[in-house]
């Protein structure tokens, strides 16, 4: 394992695109301050929480994340920068994903957009979250009350250059 992969979350960087693996909780509310600027009036967070059931999956107890970590950082890079390719205006991007057990209710992802007005950092946060599922080499495994399974459906991973902008924005 790459171990500047992990330091990444130790505290915010320096520059405007905060980018991570770990395999601790993910500092949510940090990411969130972090991203606030004088010249951006909007936040948009999303939090992707470990929730207690799946389609035909009763009592979920936990999710596992597996990822190829190696390729994790550079693709979350590409996505920052395609966003700032398609909303110029943006602030601070947080992409953030987390690897290991993940208990129900906790985060195993979080995207974090500032811009000067909410229409860019909607759809900027919308674009980063769904290519970040299209494109980044992470995979996950349900544990539920009668069985596991890791997600292993067949899905092409994707460049950022090619995800399809949320429907009315950039």
């Amino acid at each position: 394992m790459a171990p500047n992969l992990f330091n990444m979350l130790s505290a915010p960087p320096s520059g405007d695109d905060w980018l991570g693996l770990t395999e601790d909780p993910i500092p949510v509310g940090s990411a969130a301050d972090w991203s606030v600027l004088p010249r951006c009036g909007a936040v948009v967070l999303f939090s992707g929480t470990a929730r207690d059931h799946a389609p035909g999956r009763d009592e979920v107890e936990l999710l596992e994340y597996e990822a190829y970590e190696e390729h994790v950082v550079p693709r979350l890079a590409s996505i920052a920068a395609e966003m700032r390719n398609r909303w110029p205006a943006l602030g601070r991007i947080v992409l953030i994903h987390r690897i290991g057990v993940v208990p129900v209710g906790e985060s195993s992802v979080v995207v974090v957009t500032s811009a000067p007005h909410r229409p860019e950092a909607f759809a900027a946060a919308r674009f980063g979250i769904d290519t970040l599922k299209a494109s980044v080499p992470i995979w996950k495994r349900e544990t539920w009350r009668d069985g596991e399974s890791w997600g292993l459906e067949a899905q092409h991973i994707t460049s950022a250059a090619d995800a399809p902008s949320p429907e009315g924005s950039g």
